[in-house]
Protein backbone atom coordinates (compact mmCIF):
# COMPACT_ATOMS: atom_id res chain seq x y z
CA UNK A 1 0.00 0.00 0.00
CA UNK A 2 1.29 3.42 -0.92
CA UNK A 3 1.60 5.80 2.07
CA UNK A 4 -1.01 8.55 2.23
CA UNK A 5 -2.00 11.50 4.37
CA UNK A 6 -5.26 11.28 6.33
CA UNK A 7 -7.32 14.43 6.79
CA UNK A 8 -10.56 14.61 8.77
CA UNK A 9 -13.17 16.97 7.38
CA UNK A 10 -15.09 19.01 9.95
CA UNK A 11 -17.68 20.39 7.53
CA UNK A 12 -19.07 19.68 4.09
CA UNK A 13 -17.30 22.72 2.65
CA UNK A 14 -14.04 21.54 4.23
CA UNK A 15 -14.52 18.06 2.78
CA UNK A 16 -15.18 19.43 -0.71
CA UNK A 17 -12.10 21.63 -0.47
CA UNK A 18 -9.91 18.73 0.64
CA UNK A 19 -11.28 16.47 -2.10
CA UNK A 20 -10.54 18.89 -4.92
CA UNK A 21 -7.93 17.32 -7.21
CA UNK A 22 -7.20 13.82 -8.44
CA UNK A 23 -4.75 13.13 -5.61
CA UNK A 24 -7.45 13.15 -2.90
CA UNK A 25 -10.33 10.79 -2.22
CA UNK A 26 -13.10 10.85 0.40
CA UNK A 27 -13.54 7.79 2.60
CA UNK A 28 -16.59 6.76 4.59
CA UNK A 29 -16.91 3.04 5.28
CA UNK A 30 -14.04 2.24 2.91
CA UNK A 31 -15.26 -1.27 2.09
CA UNK A 32 -14.26 -0.94 -1.57
CA UNK A 33 -11.63 1.78 -1.40
CA UNK A 34 -9.48 0.09 1.24
CA UNK A 35 -9.31 -3.09 -0.85
CA UNK A 36 -8.12 -1.06 -3.84
CA UNK A 37 -5.57 0.75 -1.68
CA UNK A 38 -4.11 -2.58 -0.58
CA UNK A 39 -3.83 -3.71 -4.19
CA UNK A 40 -2.28 -0.33 -5.16
CA UNK A 41 -5.01 0.12 -7.76
CA UNK A 42 -5.93 3.34 -5.96
CA UNK A 43 -2.92 5.43 -4.88
CA UNK A 44 -4.21 8.78 -3.54
CA UNK A 45 -1.89 11.16 -1.75
CA UNK A 46 -4.65 12.09 0.68
CA UNK A 47 -7.69 10.35 2.12
CA UNK A 48 -10.40 12.63 3.45
CA UNK A 49 -12.35 11.08 6.32
CA UNK A 50 -15.93 12.38 6.11
CA UNK A 51 -17.40 10.29 8.93
CA UNK A 52 -17.77 13.29 11.27
CA UNK A 53 -20.24 14.97 8.91
CA UNK A 54 -23.93 14.73 9.90
CA UNK A 55 -25.04 12.70 6.90
CA UNK A 56 -26.28 9.41 8.37
CA UNK A 57 -29.97 10.22 8.81
CA UNK A 58 -32.93 8.51 7.14
CA UNK A 59 -35.74 11.05 7.15
CA UNK A 60 -39.13 11.67 5.50
CA UNK A 61 -39.34 14.53 3.00
CA UNK A 62 -42.16 16.58 1.53
CA UNK A 63 -44.36 14.70 -0.87
CA UNK A 64 -44.12 11.37 0.94
CA UNK A 65 -40.59 10.43 -0.12
CA UNK A 66 -37.56 9.54 1.96
CA UNK A 67 -34.09 11.04 2.18
CA UNK A 68 -31.20 8.69 2.94
CA UNK A 69 -28.01 10.37 4.10
CA UNK A 70 -24.78 9.52 2.31
CA UNK A 71 -23.28 8.05 5.50
CA UNK A 72 -26.29 5.90 6.37
CA UNK A 73 -25.02 2.33 6.51
CA UNK A 74 -26.37 -0.30 4.17
CA UNK A 75 -27.65 -2.21 7.18
CA UNK A 76 -29.48 0.84 8.54
CA UNK A 77 -31.22 1.36 5.20
CA UNK A 78 -32.09 -2.30 4.66
CA UNK A 79 -33.71 -2.72 8.11
CA UNK A 80 -35.45 0.66 8.24
CA UNK A 81 -39.17 0.02 8.78
CA UNK A 82 -40.20 2.66 6.22
CA UNK A 83 -37.89 1.24 3.55
CA UNK A 84 -39.10 -2.30 4.19
CA UNK A 85 -42.75 -1.26 4.02
CA UNK A 86 -42.77 1.22 1.14
CA UNK A 87 -39.61 0.54 -0.90
CA UNK A 88 -39.00 -3.18 -0.22
CA UNK A 89 -37.10 -3.70 -3.47
CA UNK A 90 -34.33 -1.52 -2.03
CA UNK A 91 -34.14 -3.49 1.20
CA UNK A 92 -34.05 -6.78 -0.69
CA UNK A 93 -31.35 -5.57 -3.06
CA UNK A 94 -29.10 -4.43 -0.23
CA UNK A 95 -29.56 -7.70 1.66
CA UNK A 96 -28.61 -9.59 -1.52
CA UNK A 97 -25.20 -7.91 -1.60
CA UNK A 98 -22.00 -8.57 0.35
CA UNK A 99 -21.97 -9.90 3.93
CA UNK A 100 -23.56 -8.61 7.10
CA UNK A 101 -20.20 -7.30 8.30
CA UNK A 102 -19.67 -5.33 5.11
CA UNK A 103 -23.23 -4.00 5.12
CA UNK A 104 -22.70 -2.76 8.67
CA UNK A 105 -19.78 -0.64 7.48
CA UNK A 106 -20.64 0.25 3.89
CA UNK A 107 -22.34 3.61 3.34
CA UNK A 108 -24.98 4.71 0.88
CA UNK A 109 -22.70 7.25 -0.81
CA UNK A 110 -19.77 4.87 -0.88
CA UNK A 111 -21.89 2.08 -2.33
CA UNK A 112 -22.90 4.34 -5.20
CA UNK A 113 -19.26 5.28 -5.78
CA UNK A 114 -17.80 1.79 -5.74
CA UNK A 115 -15.63 1.19 -8.76
CA UNK A 116 -16.97 -0.67 -11.76
CA UNK A 117 -14.29 -3.31 -11.92
CA UNK A 118 -13.08 -6.73 -12.97
CA UNK A 119 -10.12 -9.04 -12.36
CA UNK A 120 -7.99 -7.14 -14.87
CA UNK A 121 -8.70 -3.85 -13.10
CA UNK A 122 -7.67 -5.20 -9.70
CA UNK A 123 -4.49 -6.88 -10.98
CA UNK A 124 -1.93 -4.16 -11.63
CA UNK A 125 0.14 -6.56 -13.77
CA UNK A 126 -2.66 -6.82 -16.35
CA UNK A 127 -3.73 -4.28 -19.01
CA UNK A 128 -6.75 -2.18 -18.07
CA UNK A 129 -7.92 1.07 -19.62
CA UNK A 130 -9.84 1.97 -16.45
CA UNK A 131 -6.71 1.79 -14.33
CA UNK A 132 -4.13 2.82 -16.93
CA UNK A 133 -5.69 4.61 -19.92
CA UNK A 134 -4.33 3.36 -23.24
CA UNK A 135 -3.00 0.05 -21.90
CA UNK A 136 -5.85 -1.99 -23.43
CA UNK A 137 -8.67 -4.13 -22.09
CA UNK A 138 -7.45 -7.57 -21.11
CA UNK A 139 -10.96 -8.93 -20.69
CA UNK A 140 -12.06 -8.49 -24.31
CA UNK A 141 -9.81 -11.32 -25.50
CA UNK A 142 -9.34 -12.85 -22.06
CA UNK A 143 -11.47 -14.11 -19.18
CA UNK A 144 -14.86 -12.47 -19.69
CA UNK A 145 -17.34 -14.73 -17.85
CA UNK A 146 -18.68 -12.00 -15.54
CA UNK A 147 -18.44 -9.18 -18.04
CA UNK A 148 -20.96 -6.89 -19.72
CA UNK A 149 -23.13 -7.61 -22.73
CA UNK A 150 -24.79 -4.17 -22.97
CA UNK A 151 -23.31 -0.69 -23.32
CA UNK A 152 -19.74 -1.89 -23.82
CA UNK A 153 -16.99 -0.24 -25.85
CA UNK A 154 -13.65 -1.31 -27.27
CA UNK A 155 -12.13 0.30 -24.16
CA UNK A 156 -13.89 -1.66 -21.39
CA UNK A 157 -16.43 -4.46 -20.85
CA UNK A 158 -16.52 -4.49 -17.02
CA UNK A 159 -19.86 -4.73 -15.20
CA UNK A 160 -21.12 -2.54 -12.39
CA UNK A 161 -20.99 -4.83 -9.32
CA UNK A 162 -23.58 -3.28 -6.97
CA UNK A 163 -27.14 -4.21 -6.05
CA UNK A 164 -28.39 -1.14 -4.17
CA UNK A 165 -28.11 1.21 -7.16
CA UNK A 166 -30.03 -1.21 -9.37
CA UNK A 167 -33.01 -1.01 -7.03
CA UNK A 168 -32.63 2.76 -6.75
CA UNK A 169 -32.71 3.02 -10.54
CA UNK A 170 -35.98 1.09 -10.66
CA UNK A 171 -37.39 3.41 -7.98
CA UNK A 172 -36.26 6.52 -9.90
CA UNK A 173 -34.25 7.79 -6.92
CA UNK A 174 -32.00 10.85 -7.15
CA UNK A 175 -28.48 11.53 -5.87
CA UNK A 176 -27.84 14.78 -4.00
CA UNK A 177 -24.38 16.22 -4.75
CA UNK A 178 -22.61 19.16 -3.08
CA UNK A 179 -19.59 21.00 -4.52
CA UNK A 180 -16.67 23.05 -3.26
CA UNK A 181 -18.37 26.36 -4.16
CA UNK A 182 -21.37 25.58 -1.97
CA UNK A 183 -23.70 24.74 -4.82
CA UNK A 184 -25.67 21.53 -4.94
CA UNK A 185 -27.33 19.52 -7.68
CA UNK A 186 -29.54 16.49 -7.99
CA UNK A 187 -28.89 13.71 -10.51
CA UNK A 188 -31.20 10.74 -11.15
CA UNK A 189 -29.57 7.48 -10.14
CA UNK A 190 -30.32 6.32 -13.67
CA UNK A 191 -27.91 8.99 -14.96
CA UNK A 192 -25.33 8.96 -12.16
CA UNK A 193 -23.12 6.17 -13.50
CA UNK A 194 -21.45 6.39 -16.91
CA UNK A 195 -20.96 3.93 -19.74
CA UNK A 196 -17.28 3.35 -20.63
CA UNK A 197 -17.17 4.94 -24.08
CA UNK A 198 -13.72 6.42 -24.61
CA UNK A 199 -13.28 7.35 -20.92
CA UNK A 200 -13.74 4.10 -18.96
CA UNK A 201 -11.82 5.49 -15.97
CA UNK A 202 -14.80 7.78 -15.20
CA UNK A 203 -17.35 5.65 -13.39
CA UNK A 204 -19.83 8.41 -12.59
CA UNK A 205 -20.69 12.07 -13.12
CA UNK A 206 -18.96 13.44 -10.00
CA UNK A 207 -16.58 16.32 -10.69
CA UNK A 208 -13.54 17.37 -8.63
CA UNK A 209 -14.54 18.52 -5.16
CA UNK A 210 -18.06 17.11 -5.39
CA UNK A 211 -19.40 14.88 -2.62
CA UNK A 212 -22.61 12.87 -2.38
CA UNK A 213 -24.71 14.11 0.53
CA UNK A 214 -27.72 11.85 0.20
CA UNK A 215 -30.23 9.99 -1.93
CA UNK A 216 -33.92 10.82 -2.21
CA UNK A 217 -36.61 8.25 -2.88
CA UNK A 218 -39.86 9.49 -4.45
CA UNK A 219 -43.18 8.77 -2.77
CA UNK A 220 -44.07 5.07 -2.72
CA UNK A 221 -46.24 3.75 -5.52
CA UNK A 222 -48.71 0.90 -5.88
CA UNK A 223 -47.49 -2.40 -7.21
CA UNK A 224 -45.37 -5.42 -6.47
CA UNK A 225 -41.66 -4.91 -5.86
CA UNK A 226 -39.19 -7.69 -6.66
CA UNK A 227 -35.42 -8.01 -6.62
CA UNK A 228 -34.08 -11.17 -8.20
CA UNK A 229 -30.34 -11.83 -8.27
CA UNK A 230 -28.88 -14.73 -10.21
CA UNK A 231 -25.34 -15.57 -9.10
CA UNK A 232 -22.91 -18.46 -9.05
CA UNK A 233 -23.15 -19.00 -5.29
CA UNK A 234 -25.74 -18.04 -2.72
CA UNK A 235 -23.70 -15.47 -0.78
CA UNK A 236 -21.09 -12.78 -1.34
CA UNK A 237 -21.08 -13.00 -5.13
CA UNK A 238 -21.70 -10.37 -7.78
CA UNK A 239 -24.76 -10.83 -9.97
CA UNK A 240 -24.56 -12.63 -13.27
CA UNK A 241 -27.94 -11.00 -13.91
CA UNK A 242 -30.19 -9.09 -11.53
CA UNK A 243 -33.59 -7.48 -12.02
CA UNK A 244 -35.25 -4.85 -9.85
CA UNK A 245 -38.93 -4.46 -10.68
CA UNK A 246 -41.84 -2.29 -9.57
CA UNK A 247 -44.89 -3.58 -11.43
CA UNK A 248 -48.57 -2.71 -10.92
CA UNK A 249 -51.78 -4.03 -12.48
CA UNK A 250 -55.03 -2.14 -12.98
CA UNK A 251 -58.50 -3.48 -12.20
CA UNK A 252 -58.90 -4.68 -15.77
CA UNK A 253 -55.88 -6.93 -15.57
CA UNK A 254 -53.60 -4.70 -17.63
CA UNK A 255 -50.11 -3.61 -16.63
CA UNK A 256 -50.28 -0.04 -15.32
CA UNK A 257 -46.65 0.37 -14.17
CA UNK A 258 -43.42 -1.40 -15.11
CA UNK A 259 -40.30 0.23 -13.69
CA UNK A 260 -37.36 -2.10 -14.31
CA UNK A 261 -33.61 -1.92 -13.85
CA UNK A 262 -30.93 -4.53 -14.44
CA UNK A 263 -27.59 -5.44 -12.90
CA UNK A 264 -24.78 -7.68 -14.12
CA UNK A 265 -25.31 -6.67 -17.75
CA UNK A 266 -23.53 -3.35 -18.21
CA UNK A 267 -20.98 -0.85 -16.93
CA UNK A 268 -23.81 0.79 -14.93
CA UNK A 269 -27.24 -0.17 -13.60
CA UNK A 270 -29.18 -0.61 -16.83
CA UNK A 271 -32.53 1.11 -17.37
CA UNK A 272 -34.32 1.08 -20.70
CA UNK A 273 -37.50 3.22 -20.68
CA UNK A 274 -38.74 1.51 -23.84
CA UNK A 275 -39.57 -1.60 -21.82
CA UNK A 276 -42.13 0.26 -19.70
CA UNK A 277 -43.56 1.86 -22.82
CA UNK A 278 -44.01 -1.59 -24.33
CA UNK A 279 -45.57 -3.20 -21.25
CA UNK A 280 -47.88 -0.53 -19.84
CA UNK A 281 -51.47 -0.86 -21.00
CA UNK A 282 -51.00 -4.46 -22.16
CA UNK A 283 -52.33 -7.74 -20.83
CA UNK A 284 -49.46 -9.82 -19.46
CA UNK A 285 -48.59 -13.01 -21.32
CA UNK A 286 -45.49 -14.88 -22.41
CA UNK A 287 -45.49 -13.33 -25.88
CA UNK A 288 -45.42 -9.84 -24.37
CA UNK A 289 -42.62 -10.81 -21.99
CA UNK A 290 -40.66 -12.23 -24.93
CA UNK A 291 -41.01 -8.89 -26.72
CA UNK A 292 -39.78 -7.06 -23.61
CA UNK A 293 -36.75 -9.33 -23.35
CA UNK A 294 -36.04 -8.91 -27.05
CA UNK A 295 -36.14 -5.14 -26.67
CA UNK A 296 -33.80 -5.26 -23.66
CA UNK A 297 -31.27 -7.46 -25.45
CA UNK A 298 -31.53 -6.29 -29.06
CA UNK A 299 -28.01 -4.78 -28.94
CA UNK A 300 -26.48 -7.34 -26.56
CA UNK A 301 -23.02 -8.62 -27.47
CA UNK A 302 -21.22 -11.47 -25.78
CA UNK A 303 -17.48 -12.07 -25.69
CA UNK A 304 -17.40 -15.85 -25.71
CA UNK A 305 -17.36 -16.85 -22.07
CA UNK A 306 -20.20 -14.49 -21.17
CA UNK A 307 -22.49 -15.36 -24.09
CA UNK A 308 -24.69 -17.29 -21.64
CA UNK A 309 -25.72 -14.02 -19.99
CA UNK A 310 -27.96 -13.11 -22.93
CA UNK A 311 -30.37 -16.08 -22.66
CA UNK A 312 -30.02 -15.93 -18.85
CA UNK A 313 -31.17 -12.30 -18.83
CA UNK A 314 -34.11 -13.21 -21.07
CA UNK A 315 -35.25 -16.01 -18.75
CA UNK A 316 -34.75 -13.92 -15.62
CA UNK A 317 -36.74 -10.97 -16.93
CA UNK A 318 -39.59 -13.23 -18.05
CA UNK A 319 -39.64 -14.96 -14.66
CA UNK A 320 -39.74 -11.65 -12.79
CA UNK A 321 -42.52 -10.27 -14.99
CA UNK A 322 -44.49 -13.50 -14.54
CA UNK A 323 -44.16 -13.30 -10.77
CA UNK A 324 -44.96 -9.58 -10.65
CA UNK A 325 -48.11 -9.92 -12.76
CA UNK A 326 -49.31 -13.18 -11.22
CA UNK A 327 -49.04 -15.08 -14.49
CA UNK A 328 -46.23 -17.48 -13.59
CA UNK A 329 -47.04 -21.02 -14.52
Amino acid sequence: MKPFDLQRADSLAHASQLCAGDASKPIGGGTNLVDLLKLEVETPDTLVDINRLPMAGIDPIDGGGLRIGALASNTAVAVDDRVRADWPVLSRAILAGATQQLRNRATTGGNLCQRTRCYYFTNIDQPCNKREPGSGCGAIDGIARLHAVLGTSDQCIATYPGDMAVAMAALDAAVEIASENGKSRSVPVRDFHRLPGDTPWRDNVLEEGEIITGVTLPAPVEGKQIYRKVRERSSYAFALVSVAAVVAMDEGGLISRADLAFGGLAHKPWHDPRIAELLVGKAPDEALFDKAAGLLLEDAQGYGENDFKIPLARRTLKAVLGEATGTSS
